[in-house]
C-alpha cells in the first residue's frame, strides 16, 4: 500500500526521533564502540526507506505532467438555408375618421371653457329659486 505523500515528513522525523533514541540508549549502556542492535538496524532500514521514497517523489514532482489533450472542434455541417415565405395579403385601408369624431387642441379647450360656464349658469340659477 502506497504511503501518502502528506505523511512522509512526519514519518520520517518520527523514525529518526526512535533511531536517535535508540543509539543514545545504545551508547550510553554499552559505548560507542558496539554495534548496533536488530532493533536500531531495522530503525535505520525504516529510515533509509523513508528517505529514499521522498527522494523518489521529488525527483517525480519535477518530471513534466501529462496534460489533457485540447479537444478539437468538430466541424458542423452548413444548415440548410430556410425557405422563402410568401408575402403576406395586403390589408384592407382603415375606414377614415369622421371629422366630428376628431377634436383639435383648441376646440377640445373651448368646449371645455363653455361647459364650465354653464356650470356656473345652472348653479347660480338654482340658487335663487
Amino acid at each position: 500500500m502506497p504511503i501518502r505523500t502528506a505523511s512522509l515528513n512526519n514519518q520520517i522525523q518520527k523514525t529518526g526521533v526512535r533511531l536517535h533514541l535508540a543509539m543514545m540508549s545504545r551508547v550510553h549502556s554499552q559505548g560507542a564502540d558496539h554495534a548496533a542492535s536488530e532493533e536500531e538496524q531495522a530503525l535505520m532500514d525504516e529510515h533509509r526507506l523513508l528517505k529514499e521514497a521522498q527522494a523518489k517523489r521529488r525527483a517525480l514532482a519535477k518530471l513534466p505532467k501529462p496534460k489533457a489533450a485540447a479537444s478539437e472542434k468538430k466541424a458542423k455541417p452548413p444548415k440548410a438555408p430556410k425557405a422563402a415565405k410568401e408575402p403576406k395579403e395586403p390589408k384592407e385601408p382603415k375606414s377614415a375618421k369622421l371629422a366630428k369624431d376628431h377634436l383639435s387642441r383648441s376646440e377640445k379647450h373651448a368646449k371645455k371653457a363653455e361647459s364650465l360656464e354653464a356650470a356656473k349658469r345652472a348653479a347660480k340659477k338654482s340658487a335663487k329659486t
